[in-house]
């Protein structure tokens, strides 16, 4: 019988948790493309990196959705057997909660293991790959011939410019190029240009002919209006960057044994998601627990406040360590004690209070 409970109730977790995590994956892609898709539009990426993008970015988040899906998963799960009985009609035959917990832990340590994967490999390896790409796609966008009919900007913004036509080599028609520098604006209207990029791609010179230049202050009269037969402009590029700098995509070998505050930080971030979710799901037990009449989802509201506070606890555990106002030796392991001893006094304390009223009624002289 004991296999039987621990299948069932395996189960009705399972298809509550990766409902909830799905759902929740779902609404994080959304996000997360909208974030890419608006850089990509500053930055001109190419169409080829977005969904990978994309996807980089949702594994890199599973670490953050996978403990509160399956905190939800267990509470729906749990308010469902509760809700109809089943709980009670196990606790009555004989069950006793200790074998209700066997089930939960060994899918906790399951998730767990793969938290401490997603965390200490993964997702470093995402962020690394997010960052390469970034650094290529800026790239490939700056260096990209310009379109005719479509406004390019260059050098991080400061320069942009508009060709109506351009022919088979590369020459481009009847050309707008507005560049700021130093507070002052400059507007060059020339009949055609070229743009070449240098040996060291850091830079790229856009070279105008048969045009005229105006230059000046925004809101002033100090402009000045000159005519070239020739006019050259050297547009800085956003440096290219290979080397990952990003504390998020170091890998975790790399974090150990260093002093930096903001690496340890790191580390204890690391290391303190997998426990998060292991903690999560044995307090879901108690956290999911109904009394008679109570519908099905009363404790879900409690789920995710649970989380929240969380979450932010170690968020500022974190932030505390790499401001260098809380020890790096302690680590963030109090914020699991914290939130334990909480709950447990949320909780558990009531109704062992309540047990003991009634043992003392029951052997109160009458």
């Amino acid at each position: 019988m004991g296999r039987i409970l621990d299948r069932y109730i395996l189960r009705e977790i399972l298809v509550s948790g990766l409902a909830v995590t799905l759902v929740l994956l779902l609404i994080l892609v959304t996000n997360e493309g909208a974030r890419v898709l608006s850089r990509a539009a500053d930055n001109q990426y190419p169409r080829g990196v977005v969904l990978e993008l994309i996807g980089l970015g949702a594994v890199h988040n599973l670490t953050i959705v996978v403990p509160i899906g399956l905190l939800l998963g267990l509470v729906m799960a749990f308010g469902r057997l509760y809700h109809d009985s089943e709980m009670t009609a196990a606790l009555a035959c004989g069950v006793g909660m200790n074998r209700i917990y066997v089930p939960v832990v060994l899918l906790g340590l399951i998730i767990t293991a793969l938290l401490a994967w997603l965390s200490l490999d993964v997702a470093p390896m995402a962020m690394a790959r997010v960052l390469s790409l970034r650094n290529a796609a800026v790239q490939a966008g700056q260096f990209a011939p310009v379109a005719p009919g479509r406004f390019r900007t260059f050098g991080g913004g400061s320069t942009v410019v508009y060709a109506q036509n351009a022919s088979d080599d590369g020459t481009l028609g009847n050309v707008f190029v507005e560049r700021e520098r130093d507070g002052r604006v400059e507007v060059a209207l020339a009949s055609r240009a070229r743009h070449t990029t240098a040996p060291d791609g850091q830079s790229i010179t856009i070279t105008l002919f048969d045009g005229e230049r105006m230059e000046g202050v925004p809101g002033s009269r100090q402009f000045r209006i000159m005519r070239f037969s020739e006019h050259t402009i050297p547009v800085a590029m956003p440096k290219i960057n290979d080397d990952i700098a990003d504390l998020d995509a170091a890998p975790t070998r790399e974090l150990w044994g260093v002093k930096a505050r903001d690496r340890q930080a790191q580390l204890q971030w690391r290391l303190a998601l997998p426990v998060m979710g292991m903690v999560l799901t044995v307090l879901a037990v108690p956290l999911s627990r109904l009394r008679p009449r109570q519908g099905r989802l009363s404790r879900l509201w409690l789920a995710v406040l649970l989380y929240i506070v969380y979450f932010n606890l170690v968020s500022a555990g974190r932030v505390a360590i790499e401001h260098g106002t809380m020890p790096a030796a302690l680590g963030l392991w109090w914020t699991h004690a914290v939130v334990v001893a909480g709950t447990v006094l949320l909780f558990e304390v009531p109704e062992w209070l309540a047990r003991l009223r009634h043992r003392a009624a029951l052997v109160a002289p009458v």
